[in-house]
């Protein structure tokens, strides 16, 4: 790519990934824009290139955008979340047991084994695990490390941890608002068969994060395009129903402070944005 361009990172949490951003360059290169994306197996190495202007904008998760602002900062660098979607505004997680458990308070969990995601998975591990510890509620963890470093894009991890709550195995599990409903649509919860026992806060997910080494004009005008969007457009509704979204929206980052919290109080990520988890290897 010439210093003409604009270079994008994404994750490849699934085959997916390609369609959707292969349809999005396309669109986008009509429209005027020299663009194109390279594809990551994890997000660490996604935000170490942005930081380090290899790319100019990334598609970041959640955790993702706070380690990147931590590892920018102590680089001397900025980045900013430039778009989200609107998909990505005030999600919830809940803890959820079984209908029969006799569980009828947060409270009654202290001590008992609660089924999250993987280490990485800000909605269905960190943010909620954050939760009962807030509460006071200690519990022990049992954790379904799949896709580690895709900080929960991908659910098997929640997935296995309903499996093993319908099994007895676990005693409570965490997940996503949003999965909790897929699972119950898909049949592996049958309905009744669990009760919501915490909800938390709004929080948002991903953002598109540009660095300030990145040309201004350019990620000036991809913003633009892609606000511009339109779901009516049978060109690129293909790639927004892929990516889960109708239209994109300014990003915000105040719906990250429950996250910010959980990094902090699990050790995550250093100050400096250095992985501090001793058993987190993506």
């Amino acid at each position: 790519m010439t210093t003409e361009s604009l270079l994008l990172g994404a994750v490849a949490y699934d085959p997916k990934v390609v369609t959707i951003w292969t349809g999005f360059r396309d669109w986008l290169r009509e429209h005027g824009l020299p663009f194109d994306y390279v594809l990551y197996s994890n997000y660490e190495r996604q935000v170490e290139d942005l930081v380090a202007g290899r790319i100019q904008v990334a598609w970041n998760s959640p955790l993702a955008w706070v380690r990147a602002r931590r590892l920018a900062a102590a680089a001397g660098r900025t980045v900013r979340a430039v778009l989200m979607r609107d998909t990505d505004r005030d999600l919830t997680s809940v803890v959820v047991v079984r209908a029969d458990s006799g569980i009828g308070q947060v409270s009654g969990l202290d001590g008992r084994v609660v089924g999250t995601g993987a280490v990485d998975s800000p909605q269905g591990t960190l943010i909620p695990l954050a939760q009962l510890a807030g509460l006071g509620v200690k519990v022990n963890v049992r954790r379904f490390d799949v896709g580690v470093g895709l900080h929960g894009d991908h659910i098997g991890g929640e997935r296995d941890a309903v499996r093993a709550l319908l099994a007895g195995e676990v005693d409570a599990a965490a997940m996503l608002d949003g999965s909790h409903l897929t699972f119950t649509r898909e049949g592996l919860l049958p309905s009744g068969s669990t009760r919501v026992l915490a909800q938390t806060e709004p929080y948002d997910h991903c953002n598109m994060s540009a660095v300030d080494l990145a040309p201004s004009a350019l990620v000036d005008r991809f913003e633009a395009l892609l606000r511009g969007m339109s779901y009516d457009d049978a060109a690129v509704r293909p790639p927004l129903d892929l990516e889960g979204l109708t239209r994109w929206v300014s990003g915000r980052t105040d719906g990250y402070r429950a996250l910010e919290a959980a990094v902090e109080l699990f050790g995550f990520y250093g100050p400096a944005g250095e992985p501090a988890m001793p058993d987190y290897s993506p």
